[in-house]
């Protein structure tokens, strides 16, 4: 790889001690790849009958395994949404904590989706998350990874952290703030990092890091937990901004994390001036000592008693067009009306009983479009509730018949007329509409093969 900076080297001597040939060969290796099967569509054990990329399991996460493969942007079970691929250090974070199924969760800096699509893959019905992301063109990305997984109940936002508090005050069980960092666990996979490095930059990423994590606070139920993550090693970034976050915050302290967590990452260091006296609670994550890039992570956890009162969210009764009940009636085998969302000519599906904000990147399911008397449907309608679908086009995993679906060509199908989706091992890959023995394609043009 190429040359570290001087000054970042002489960092992680003072950091690494005698460990710091064993981080410099590490990075002469191969970067670590990995996925995570995504168990909102398909479970583990379902999944490991058809399981053809690894079988080489990750130790701390109980849906991941480590990739030896590349380019499976194309492979059938990623168009489906079955898995996710993602470095496998990135996914220590969202194992800290042991997630109740019905908590409301919120992603801070959410793209491109790795930590949220995690996250929502333990959260039951009842459960709910919102991923924010500031960056509109990132967002977009965030979004549609989310719409691939077929993922309910999340909603995306484009918004600065500063400003979620005026619509979700004291809304979230735990918050994930997987901060903008400086990179530095990244320098194997990624030489741009590198380049980018400074440590004029790392002193401004801690600054940005402790002011979201600041901003973090009043979004928090009392006895919450904020889980605060980085992929760098700079002590200004991990623990110094932990340590900040402490002292003005004194109604917060650090946890410890899951033994399975614990078991694979380094504790936390101590500075001159360190006022946490458990700051090696934190961990953090080397490429030398676990399969992986770097990351930091600390779990802080609300002191405050939480209310038991019982929270009754009050839902919009929306008038029921018939128009969409006609459509939905038509196309699912059930589906819950109450949950049906209209709003001027959009339809969304939404199950959460939690407040929708006024200004939203995306809201649960997008049904589709209403236009004069018929309803367009969109592509996370299939591929979100593509398991209550009266119609559904069978194909494997190699057939030739997939490989023209994705390619965006008709294809045959023996069923009645009407909206259909085409299934891969039972999970959706996307949506058809049957018309006299012919499946036209629906599936979207920015994602078919070549």
């Amino acid at each position: 790889m190429k040359n570290l900076p001087e000054a970042f080297a002489e960092r992680m001597k003072k950091l690494l001690g005698d460990e710091y040939p064993l981080y410099l060969a590490a990075l002469e290796q191969e970067p670590v790849k990995g996925f995570r099967v995504n168990t909102d569509k398909i479970s583990v054990e379902d999944f490991k009958k058809i399981n053809t990329l690894s079988n080489d399991r990750i130790p701390y996460v109980e849906n991941g395994f480590y990739l030896h493969t590349d380019k499976i942007g194309n492979h059938p079970y990623h168009h489906a949404g079955m898995i996710y691929v993602q470095e496998p250090g990135a996914m220590a974070p969202a194992e800290c904590v042991e997630i109740q199924p019905d908590w409301h969760i919120l992603d801070m800096c959410a793209a491109p989706g790795g930590k949220s699509t995690q996250l929502k893959n333990k959260l039951g019905k009842s459960g709910v998350l919102v991923s924010n992301e500031i960056i509109p063109s990132r967002c977009k990305i965030l979004t549609g990874n989310i719409e691939r997984l077929g993922l309910r109940n999340v909603i995306t936002t484009c918004s600065d952290t500063g400003h979620l508090s005026r619509f979700f005050h004291k809304s979230f069980n735990l918050i994930m703030v997987d901060a903008p960092c400086s990179g530095e666990g990244m320098f194997r996979k990624d030489e741009e990092a590198v380049n980018q490095w400074s440590e004029e930059n790392v002193r401004l990423c801690a600054e940005r890091q402790l002011e979201i994590l600041n901003n973090a606070v009043p979004l928090l139920k009392d006895g919450g937990y904020i889980v605060y993550a980085t992929c760098t090693f700079s002590l200004e970034e991990n623990e110094m901004v932990v340590d900040s976050f402490l002292r003005k915050h004194p109604e917060f302290e650090l946890k410890e994390v899951t033994p399975a967590v614990r078991e694979n990452t380094c504790d936390g260091v101590c500075f001159d001036g360190c006022e946490c006296e458990k700051i090696s609670l934190a961990r953090r994550f080397y490429p030398h000592k676990s399969k992986g890039e770097g990351q930091f992570m600390a779990v802080l956890k609300s002191k405050i008693e939480p209310s038991h009162r019982k929270e009754n969210p009050k839902k919009c009764k929306i008038k029921e067009n018939p128009i969409v009940t006609e459509f939905l009636d038509s196309v699912l085998t059930n589906y819950d009306k109450d949950n049906v969302i209209v709003s001027g000519d959009k339809v969304n599906h939404f199950t959460a009983g939690f407040p929708i904000p006024d200004a939203y990147f995306s809201c649960g399911v997008t049904v589709g479009e209403i236009r004069k008397n018929y309803i367009q449907p969109h592509h996370q309608f299939f591929m979100a509730m593509g398991k209550d679908f009266k119609r559904k086009i069978n194909l494997s995993p190699d057939s030739e018949n997939l490989k023209k679906y994705l390619h965006g060509e008709e294809i045959e199908a023996d069923l009645p007329n009407g909206w259909a989706v085409v299934t891969v091992n039972g999970c959706t890959i996307g949506g058809a509409k049957v018309v006299s023995g012919k499946a036209k394609n629906h599936y979207p043009k920015g994602l078919r093969t070549v």
